[in-house]
């Protein structure tokens, strides 16, 4: 990654992959797909996506979302007056969405959201908000320009447009020190001691609140979410988890801080998780 000045768009292109195990394979009644946005803002947006019950459910389903350092907008396409800013968890989370719903969301990439909208993740962070009360503006964006009657490709053509508008009339403030750090965290996959580690000329004190500000949570917290990403990114086996010792490899010292840390992060065990 090159820093901000120099082309932060690598932050985008490989570093960071945020996972949502969302919906399993097997669950034909629900339906999750993600989309990338337009180039023009691949800096700050991960992707949009979209839930959906494909009939509706005899019992109502429970979403899980596991930590993954975004910051998401989304909004009900039954009812696109319900749109919310969710923030920075420090724990996996879970929704009842009922037996029918129809969701479509925008995930920030981390730092994304403060970027373009002025508004410090920190103020997110643990919390889901309705968007009438974090960027009312927006919120009245989605009701006039976005229909229930338009496909996920239309609306997420829609979202491009008012998003780059957005980024166009924004003069971008890039703090260096604060993306130096950053990359360090996400080219070590969170394996780093960041006092020690994130040389950026900074205080402990100074970084903690740049991260509060872009992200929602201190570089040791961000740190440990990233290692916790790159697990499910190594979609290990139950058997390989155990014989491979992975938490040694992702900064754990022993298996019981990791499954401790991984239930929090998570919801269940990674046997559970993985099997």
């Amino acid at each position: 990654m090159t820093y901000p000045g120099k082309g932060e768009s690598e932050l985008a292109s490989g570093l960071y992959a945020p996972i949502q195990p969302a919906v399993e394979a097997s669950q034909n009644d629900i339906m999750y797909r993600e989309s990338k946005p337009s180039a023009n803002l691949q800096d700050q947006i991960y992707c949009y996506w979209h839930l959906k019950t494909n009939f509706t459910l005899a019992q109502p389903f429970v979403y899980r979302i596991v930590a993954d350092g975004c910051v998401d907008i989304y909004f009900s396409l039954q009812d696109i007056d319900n749109s919310f800013a969710m923030g920075f968890y420090k724990s996996y989370t879970e929704f009842d969405l009922g037996c029918s719903f129809d969701f479509i969301g925008i995930r920030f990439y981390p730092a994304g959201f403060p970027q373009l909208f002025d508004i410090p993740a920190k103020e997110l962070s643990d919390g889901n908000y309705e968007l009438d009360q974090v960027l009312p503006w927006l919120a009245n964006s989605f009701r006039t320009q976005i229909s229930p009657y338009h496909d996920f490709t239309e609306i997420t053509h829609k979202l491009d447009q008012l998003l780059i508008q957005i980024r166009s009339q924004k003069a971008l403030h890039f703090d260096h020190r604060f993306y130096e750090a950053l990359h360090l965290i996400l080219k070590q996959r969170g394996v780093i001691e960041t006092e020690n580690e994130l040389n950026t000329g900074l205080s402990s004190r100074q970084l903690r609140r740049l991260f509060d500000h872009y992200i929602g949570t201190s570089p040791k917290f961000f740190s440990k979410v990233v290692r916790f990403q790159s697990i499910l990114h190594a979609k290990p086996s139950h058997h390989s988890l155990r014989k491979s010792k992975l938490f040694f490899d992702a900064g754990f010292y022993d298996q019981a801080h990791f499954i401790k840390d991984f239930k929090k992060l998570y919801g269940m065990t990674p046997s559970a998780a993985f099997r």
